[in-house]
């Protein structure tokens, strides 16, 4: 494998005019650590845990605001006696039924908006109507349709991951230029393959942005409601684990929770959707 360079241009007079030298050196070997993403964003994450350490010491009350210490004992405490991977299990579970429900349904009304005027406008007006709407405000009117149980908040889901997806992926399909357009409709694609095989991978950016925000959005409205709604079919999620550390006044435990979300989304972020957009925008070249 070819060692790291780096190239440097000067400049160097002639009678004639000006001819570019080009020198090149390797890299050092801290050069070659600091040029990685990961190390950068390891080294980051490391002095906002100094930082938080730091702070927590000068408050000096672990009721307030816990050390970081303090914290990651809680967070190993409770993931050894089963406490945290059950309710984080328990969140995922819902997590990932109102997501994959709110992806499906958002591909359809974007595929019927793009092949139809009447779809188009139905998006525009849902979308205006429905996507400033709070999700969490939905989920009285829910508790009252679909019961004490898990389908509440896999309604609430559904709503703050569709209109997200569902903007995204449509504006998307709109940006695609003419000429992949017109390449399309001469091959004589039409509908769904028009759809999968032109503007998809042509506007997959703007679909993998969508992806992302509704699965941030997700998460905010499933811990919100399991902060406000509680326990789901007899088993508490990590935002009601949140709950009763904070009503026992277990300030290191409810930081632990939070800090097992950040976690979560981080893992998230970085082995799927990094991972995904790593082997599809970037190897399409739509992305640099």
């Amino acid at each position: 494998m070819n060692e790291p360079r780096i190239t440097i241009h000067s400049a160097v007079a002639i009678d004639s005019g000006m001819d570019a030298v080009v020198v090149e050196r390797k890299l050092s070997p801290f050069e070659r650590l600091w040029a990685s993403a990961t190390i950068r964003k390891t080294c980051l994450v490391v002095v906002l845990g100094v930082i938080w350490q730091a702070y927590a010491s000068h408050v000096d009350n672990p009721l307030l605001f816990p050390s970081l210490s303090e914290t990651l004992k809680s967070f190993v405490d409770h993931s050894i006696d089963g406490t945290l991977p059950l309710r984080v299990w328990s969140s995922m579970k819902i997590l990932l039924m109102g997501y994959a429900c709110g992806t499906a349904l958002a591909a359809v009304m974007t595929v019927l908006a793009i092949n139809t005027q009447i779809g188009t406008d139905l998006l525009e007006t849902l979308t205006a109507m429905f996507n400033p709407l709070p999700a969490i405000a939905l989920l009285p009117l829910a508790l009252i349709w679909f019961g004490l149980g898990s389908g509440s908040v896999v309604f609430v889901l559904i709503h703050s991951v569709m209109w997200a997806v569902a903007l995204n992926t449509h504006s998307g399909f709109l940006a695609v230029s003419q000429t992949l357009r017109m390449v399309g409709r001469n091959y004589g694609l039409r509908g769904i393959g028009y759809v999968t095989r032109i503007l998809v991978p042509a506007a997959f950016p703007s679909i993998l942005t969508g992806l992302k925000i509704g699965w941030a959005f997700a998460w905010r409205t499933l811990i919100a409601a399991e902060l406000v709604f509680g326990v789901s079919s007899g088993h508490g999620g990590i935002g009601w684990f949140i709950f009763e550390n904070r009503n026992m006044l277990d300030t290191p435990a409810v930081f632990a929770g939070l800090l097992t979300v950040i976690i979560i989304g981080l893992l998230v972020e970085n082995l799927i959707f990094r991972t995904l957009e790593r082997r599809t925008v970037r190897r399409w070249g739509s992305q640099s």
